[in-house]
């Protein structure tokens, strides 16, 4: 009698094939599949299994081969060549796919699905399984500015040097401003975070003020010195830097790492820094923000403990900050840089060859 191949599931198999069992984000034809070899490792004949999943025992067989001879491999996808030909996509593909591309709606800056069928004479469904079958999303865009700063390289790698080598003896700190932070109220209370629903929040808000925090990132252990003041002048800027300096061992040097805002190179700033010789300037190039890690560290108080928050005041905005602080420096955490000033010249270069293409067309 002719007898169904045995079927030996490993362990890492079979946490794949009972989480596509499950069916909450599997096919349905990857939930059979896996249901049948998880019956037929368990001994089960091709006869019963096929009862218990509703197939025919021709289509049990086939999986049960397909699984023995290449493994999930095999069975997370059709054989080649089966299936209905896709002539009438063929046939219509390269337009859609040129008109999204090359050519623009005469009243709008990007194709809908409903506005490209119109105008190639197809269906809304034609045009996003085509869309879908090229990663093609005209609805989506994504922001970019390539830095014109004609020392870009010179300050890049003085900056990059800074995090991947830094001097011996030296603390390297990472220092902006975060200004205008708003002190926003919501109109009514959310609602809490429960099973099957997100938390909630108004849309609507009523401002209360706005206060600028200066914060000097140590990079070496991710401690962090900031304070909160109404202003971001070169006055405030001064008062930033006395306060890096008090907090600082005397003995040791420092290197900034700042963006090019002019209260950073006001006359009063750089005669101060003249008579405070172990502080050294390293100023990233301009549009560059995503070479101060200090930013990184922004985000994080923005997603974390301001954006979802609520403030009656600037007062009560300011100690949440403050708080912020607090705790990040009771268990500090740093940045580590690892992109090489090679990487990121050869990405610049590629960015910029595009960039020149498309102006010149």
């Amino acid at each position: 009698m002719r007898r169904a191949p045995k079927v030996i599931v490993t362990d890492e198999d079979r946490q794949t094939l009972q989480r596509w069992a499950r069916g909450r984000s599997a096919p349905v034809r990857l939930m059979q599949r896996a249901k049948i070899l998880l019956l037929a490792a368990e001994g089960q004949e091709n006869k019963a299994i096929a009862a218990a999943v509703g197939v025919t025992r021709q289509l049990v067989g086939r999986w049960r081969s397909r699984y023995v001879a290449h493994g999930l491999a095999g069975v997370e996808k059709d054989a080649p060549g089966r299936g209905r030909k896709a002539t009438a996509r063929d046939a219509i593909a390269a337009r859609i796919i040129e008109w999204t591309t090359q050519r623009k709606p005469q009243s709008a800056t990007h194709w809908s699905t409903r506005t490209l069928a119109q105008e190639l004479g197809t269906t809304r469904s034609m045009v996003n399984r085509v869309w879908r079958a090229n990663n093609l999303k005209p609805h989506l865009y994504r922001t970019f500015k390539l830095s014109n700063d004609p020392k870009f390289i010179e300050k890049a790698v003085d900056v990059v040097g800074l995090y991947l080598n830094p001097p011996e003896h030296a603390v390297v700190l990472s220092c902006d401003e975060k200004s205008q932070i708003q002190a926003l109220d919501r109109t009514q209370p959310g609602l809490p975070i429960k099973k099957g629903r997100c938390g909630t929040m108004t849309h609507d808000y009523k401002r209360n003020g706005t206060t600028t925090l200066f914060a000097a990132l140590e990079l070496a252990e991710g401690r962090l010195i900031g304070t909160c003041m109404q202003r971001h002048r070169h006055q405030e800027w001064l008062k930033f830097l006395k306060l890096i300096d008090a907090q600082t061992l005397p003995d040791v040097e420092l290197h900034l790492i700042a963006d090019n805002y002019h209260t950073h190179k006001h006359p009063k700033v750089q005669r101060w820094l003249a008579k405070h010789p172990r502080f050294h300037m390293h100023f990233i190039p301009t549009s560059s923000s995503w070479l101060n890690l200090v930013e990184r560290w922004f985000r994080e108080i923005t997603d974390k403990r301001i954006r979802r928050g609520a403030f009656r005041s600037v007062r009560q905005l300011i100690e949440a900050i403050m708080d912020y602080v607090k705790h990040h420096n009771e268990n500090p955490r740093t940045f580590i840089w690892t992109a090489k000033i090679e990487h990121i010249l050869a990405k610049i270069a590629r960015a910029r060859t595009v960039l020149n293409n498309v102006q010149s067309i």
